[in-house]
């Protein structure tokens, strides 16, 4: 198929990154954004890259990974970091910007682009004969997203979003957990048992604890079956008991007995390095999370690596439909960036964008397609987008969890140095043998 310009759907982070990346390689981008022609349920403006949940991008330190996240596309030159940087505004260790100025930014460097042409109208139809990106976040359209389902098969495509808390390997109390799966087979769940009192206590707390307020665009009418706990525990003082903590089938080395509850972890990589607390998607604030769930016993000094939240989102089950060059596998004319791949947060859509990007280009040139190595930021997220598991798949953002271990053993405080600075190393040499940067 011989292609001259590629179509980006969305003008949002990852779309607005896309666009940038394939222009600067001298191919000619059509970048669709409905906006404001038609306006989400969340955008205020007609702005391109519009921040809308926070203007925080997180942390700028190296030792953390969407710091090292950042300094991967800050080499890369995207221009949502280069628009980043321009509006930075103080905020300590994290990278805070000027809303106004960073839409304003990336808006006027994209527009003012000779080979980008922005058409501002809602796409209601996916071209089957071109090079597209769909980038159109975790509030497609209802006609957009039932047109990518037809492409996906429809029960690969969510539209809510409901994410437990994952924690992170190491900081478990492994003394008091026990690993068993129910009715005495082979063991692959954490179990952290708890007494009456500990029970009874946890669902106190839970009950006092603050909330996240639902935005103006969510229904307060939840599925049955993504409950947040705390409004199952609303319900009745035992209704966590038959739900996420029932304690059936579980024995306790220890005593012998079944636990009066039992919280439960799931590994949500093959590595182990991470567990998902089953079943424990909430509204709750985040430090009320971390409070709280530290009550459980051995998760009193967990770390996370994401906490809970239940929100609107669409996104695709990313291991089943996606390539690792963020293809659809149904179709490699068709690619997918931002959200909807199913990352977590503004840095990750970015990151995905950028990639997406750089694979247009790359596939109407007729050049090879790259993906960035796991040991990278960019590549170990692109990495679990792939290797999740398809049944329990849900967005994530960036965390150490997700990068391979070091081979050498180093110290706590240490550990996350050597791991950026090993995906710094790795990523210089990647983009000398691609000729990613000329």
């Amino acid at each position: 198929m011989k292609q001259s310009e590629v179509i980006v759907i969305g003008g949002g982070l990852a779309g607005s990154e896309a666009s940038w990346q394939i222009a600067q390689r001298g191919v000619k981008v059509t970048l669709y954004e409905m906006r404001p022609l038609k306006m989400t349920p969340a955008h205020k403006t007609d702005k391109l890259a519009e921040l809308v949940c926070s203007n925080s991008l997180r942390s700028k330190e190296l030792h953390k990974a969407v710091g090292l996240l950042k300094e991967e596309l800050r080499i890369l030159k995207s221009i949502i970091m280069e628009a980043a940087i321009n509006c930075e505004i103080e905020g300590g260790k994290a990278l805070v910007v000027d809303r106004e100025c960073f839409a304003k930014y990336v808006t006027e460097r994209v527009s003012n682009h000779p080979l980008i042409e922005i058409i501002r109208e809602e796409v209601t139809e996916i071209p089957k004969d071109k090079i597209v990106i769909i980038a159109t976040g975790p509030l497609t359209s209802e006609i957009l997203a039932k047109a990518l389902a037809e492409l996906t098969e429809i029960p690969y495509l969510h539209f809510y979003d409901a994410i437990s808390p994952i924690v992170y390997a190491e900081s478990i109390d492994w003394k008091k957990v026990f690993i068993a799966d129910r009715y005495g087979e082979e063991g692959s769940y954490v179990n952290c048992p708890l007494t009456k009192e500990e029970y009874e206590r946890f669902v106190e707390e839970l009950l006092k604890a603050e909330k996240v307020p639902l935005h103006s665009f969510e229904d307060p009418k939840y599925f049955e079956g993504c409950l947040p706990i705390e409004v199952m525990a609303e319900r009745g003082k035992d209704t966590l008991r038959y739900g996420p903590m029932k304690p059936t089938g579980l024995i306790d080395p220890k005593t012998g007995k079944e636990p009066y509850a039992v919280v439960q972890l799931r590994p949500e990589n093959k590595e182990k390095t991470l567990y998902n607390i089953v079943g424990f998607q909430t509204k709750l604030k985040y430090q009320e999370q971390i409070r709280i769930f530290r009550m459980i016993p051995g998760l009193e000094k967990a770390e996370f690596a994401r906490l809970g939240s239940i929100h609107r989102n669409t996104f695709v089950n990313a291991p089943l439909v996606l390539k690792p060059t963020l293809q659809l596998k149904k179709n490699p004319y068709i690619f997918l960036a931002g959200q909807i791949t199913g990352v977590e947060g503004y840095v990750e859509s970015t990151a995905t964008g950028l990639i997406a990007g750089l694979n247009a280009e790359r596939l109407i040139k007729g050049k090879p397609l790259i993906v960035p190595p796991k040991e990278t930021a960019i590549g170990a997220l692109i990495n679990y987008l792939q290797t999740a598991n398809p049944k329990y798949f849900q967005p994530m953002n960036i965390n150490w969890g997700l990068f391979p271990p070091l081979k050498e053993k180093v110290s706590k405080k240490m550990k996350y140095i050597k791991l950026a600075e090993r995906a710094l190393k790795i990523l210089q040499n990647w983009i000398k043998e691609n000729l990613i940067i000329e």
